[in-house]
C-alpha cells in the first residue's frame, strides 16, 4: 500500500527568499511589514494545502501528477505551491503542467511556455479546437460552461493517461465548491458539490482539488504579489447573466454581512448526516422499524440480565 504525502504543514514555511528558478515579482518591492505578510500568505496557503493532501490522500509515493494550467489565478498558485511543497515532502512525486490550448481567438500562445521553461517545470501544450466547437454547438444566448467544460475535462483526462500521469490536480477553491453546491440546489434539484478527490466516471483517472480548503481572496492577493501572466479567459469569463457569477456575488454579499458565513457552510460540506437528509438510497429510512424493533429487543435483554 502507498504511503500518502504525510508532512507537518508547520514544517514547509517559506523560504526567506524567492528560489533561483522564481520570476520576479510585485513582493520585491515590498517593505518589511509586507514581506511578512507575504509570508503569512504564503505560509497559510501551504498549511491549507497540506491539509487537504494529508485529509483526502491526495498524493501518494511515486505520484505524477498533472496541474492543469489554464493561465488563470487559481492553476498558477495551485502549480507554485505544490513546487514549494515538493520540496519539502517525505515521498518522491513529480510534477507536469499541461496547458489546453483550445484556439481562442488571441490567445498569447507563448505566455504559458515562456513561464515554464523559466520556472523548470515539464510542461505539455495540447492544442484541441474546443472554442469552435463550443461556438458552433451552443445556441445564441445560451452559456457556453456546460459543453466547453466536457470537452475540456475530456480532452485532459484522455491525454493525462497518454503521458503516464497518476493524479489530475484541478485549482479549483472553497468557493469554488460553494458555489457548484448552491447551484446544484437552486438549478439542478440536487444536494452535490465538487469533492476534493474524485474517480472519474470511467475509473481511469483520479482527480485532486488540492486548493480545497483555501480562500480565493487569498489565492488573488498571492497571485498578485506573484505578478503571474494571467490570461484572461474570453470565451465564458465575457459572458453575461451566468448563473454561477450570480452565486458568487450572493456569498460574497452573505460573507460580508456575517463574517465566517463561508468558512461554516464549507464546514457543513465536510460533516454531512444522511439520517437528517431525505435520500432514501443514501439512508435506509424504510428499516428505521426494524431498527427499532432490534434495539427494543436489546434493551429488554440487558433489563432482564440485571
Amino acid at each position: 500500500m502507498q504511503d500518502a504525502l504525510m508532512f507537518d504543514p508547520r514544517d514547509t514555511a517559506a523560504p526567506d527568499g524567492p528560489s533561483p528558478t522564481e520570476p520576479a515579482s510585485t513582493r520585491e518591492g515590498l517593505d518589511a511589514r509586507g514581506k511578512r505578510e507575504f509570508n503569512k500568505l504564503q505560509k497559510r496557503l501551504r498549511r491549507q494545502v497540506g491539509n487537504a493532501i494529508i485529509d483526502y490522500g491526495m498524493i501518494h509515493e511515486g505520484d505524477r501528477v498533472m496541474v492543469c494550467l489554464s493561465g488563470g489565478k487559481d492553476s498558477y498558485t495551485l502549480l507554485e505551491i505544490l513546487r514549494n511543497l515538493q520540496r519539502n515532502a517525505p515521498v518522491t512525486f513529480s510534477l507536469v503542467a499541461v496547458n489546453l490550448d483550445q484556439k481562442q481567438p488571441g490567445f498569447p500562445e507563448q505566455v504559458l511556455p515562456d513561464y515554464l521553461e523559466g520556472i523548470g517545470v515539464e510542461y505539455h501544450i495540447l492544442e484541441r479546437d474546443t472554442y469552435s466547437v463550443v461556438k458552433e454547438k451552443t445556441p445564441e444566448g445560451k452559456t457556453t460552461c456546460a459543453l466547453c467544460s466536457r470537452l475540456r475535462r475530456g480532452s485532459l483526462y484522455g491525454f493525462a493517461e497518454e503521458i503516464g500521469a497518476t493524479k489530475v490536480a484541478l485549482g479549483h477553491h472553497r468557493e469554488d465548491i460553494l458555489e457548484t453546491l448552491f447551484l446544484n440546489m437552486f438549478f439542478g434539484g440536487s444536494l452535490k458539490a465538487m469533492p476534493p478527490k474524485l474517480l472519474s466516471d470511467d475509473g481511469r483517472n483520479m482527480v485532486i482539488r488540492p486548493l480545497a480548503y483555501c480562500r480565493e481572496a487569498d489565492i488573488a492577493e498571492f497571485a498578485r504579489l506573484m505578478d503571474f501572466p494571467i490570461i484572461p479567459c474570453n470565451l465564458c469569463g465575457s459572458q453575461p447573466n451566468l448563473q454561477r457569477q450570480v452565486v458568487k456575488e450572493m456569498l460574497a454579499e452573505w460573507e460580508k454581512s456575517h463574517p465566517g458565513r463561508l468558512e461554516s457552510m464549507f464546514k457543513a460540506v465536510t460533516k454531512v448526516a444522511p439520517s437528517q437528509l431525505a435520500d432514501r438510497e443514501l439512508f435506509d429510512f424504510a428499516g428505521l422499524e426494524e431498527k427499532q424493533a432490534r434495539r427494543q429487543a436489546s434493551r429488554i435483554d440487558i433489563h432482564q440480565e440485571l
